[in-house]
């Protein structure tokens, strides 16, 4: 009697105790949700042209003037949707990259998917004329049909995740196999696109270099769209599959043990991260390192149960770009600074924390 009197009492405090676990993961999501909120906020209110908070939240009501509506609704609100939806999708894609390869380091920038994106760009921009200029007063530099570079960026990204994937499946799709190839076919991208530049005149290079740069504001509404429909799709699939992912974490037997096809589940997850990083890339340009930042953050705060850190880490991705974006566009305005430069500043200091990590873990085994 006593033994299970016992028993129900441990049952109970195991009950109580995984209550409060679930309970501390949801608020984190909701301050992340806050958190993405006011950074939505401030952003409205930031950038060159002086707008009063009151005057926006007039413009919200359809009550503002028309500098403010022209300002908020052509201007800011389209860069806060495209920062959110693409640093949500790259994040993402990075969490299940890194679960997929059981490699800290995996994402859409170190495994060559970026590097084809912008391969493709650079063929558009030079080979086939998509880059000039403008002969205005300030000579200034324009990509004169974004459509065929974000179509070739979009093709030959995609190209580096299917290749990247063709020689994992030679290997058994075995985690090494794909990060080594991912590695080797990223620095054979960037070997054309330098051989590109090499033999363009000036005035392509610099339309090249100014797409590689990353720009939220060259989006429309009608791209954003697109962009928001891969995504969403891309989040859902990834939550459902959140139990296999959670089995993954525990090693190959063990996901196979309980059901998982793991091979199939690991090709699935890399296309899709793929299609989702070289959907917003080829739109935006390189946003460098918010794959990589998202998900480390988040599985230090919320842990490796991806229930949570699924959604965690879009939340932290978007988060994080919106505070790149904002920082871009007020530092030193009027001049609005390249986002992908902000993002890779705030990303740099982990990638090589996290290599050090790495570094010390293996002296020590």
């Amino acid at each position: 009697m006593i033994n299970k009197k016992q028993e129900m009492l441990e049952h109970n405090d195991k009950l109580i105790y995984y209550a409060q676990y679930i309970k501390r993961k949801w608020l984190i999501l909701l301050f992340l949700v806050l958190a993405v909120f006011a950074m939505s906020v401030i952003s409205v209110n930031a950038g060159s042209s002086s707008i009063d908070v009151w005057e926006v939240i007039k413009t919200f009501f359809g009550l503002g003037s028309e500098k403010a509506s022209l300002v908020i609704w052509q201007i800011r609100m389209p860069r806060i949707i495209i920062a959110i939806i693409v640093g949500a999708g790259l994040s993402v894609a990075g969490c299940v990259m890194q679960n997929n390869l059981k490699n800290p380091l995996a994402s859409p920038d170190t495994l060559g998917v970026s590097a084809g994106a912008a391969f493709g760009a650079n063929l558009a921009i030079i080979v086939l004329g998509a880059g000039t200029i403008l002969y205005t007063a300030g000579d200034a530099v324009a990509i004169n049909n974004p459509y065929i570079v974000t179509i070739c960026a979009f093709v030959c990204s995609m190209g580096a995740a299917m290749i990247i994937l063709a020689l994992g499946k030679i290997r058994g799709f075995s985690p090494e196999a794909i990060v080594l190839a991912g590695v080797a076919l990223g620095s054979l991208f960037t070997a054309g696109t330098t051989l590109i530049q090499y033999f363009a005149p000036d005035v392509k290079i610099a339309a090249a270099i100014f797409w590689t740069f990353g720009d939220l504001g060259r989006v429309s509404w009608h791209e954003t769209f697109i962009i928001i429909a891969v995504v969403v799709l891309a989040a859902i699939y990834f939550i459902l599959k959140r139990w296999d992912y959670n089995a993954m974490d525990n090693g190959e037997e063990t996901a196979k043990s309980l059901g998982v096809r793991t091979e199939r589940t690991r090709f699935l997850g890399m296309l899709i991260s793929s299609l989702v990083t070289s959907v917003t890339v080829s739109f935006v340009g390189m946003i460098g390192f918010i794959g990589l930042i998202g998900p480390h953050m988040m599985r230090r705060v919320i842990g490796t149960d991806h229930r949570f850190l699924i959604p965690a880490s879009m939340l932290a991705g978007a988060a994080v770009l919106l505070i790149s974006d904002t920082l871009a566009r007020t530092i030193i305005k009027p001049v609005v600074l390249p986002v992908g430069a902000i993002t890779s500043i705030l990303g740099a200091p982990l990638f090589i924390y996290l290599l050090m990590k790495g570094m010390k873990e293996s002296s020590r085994r």
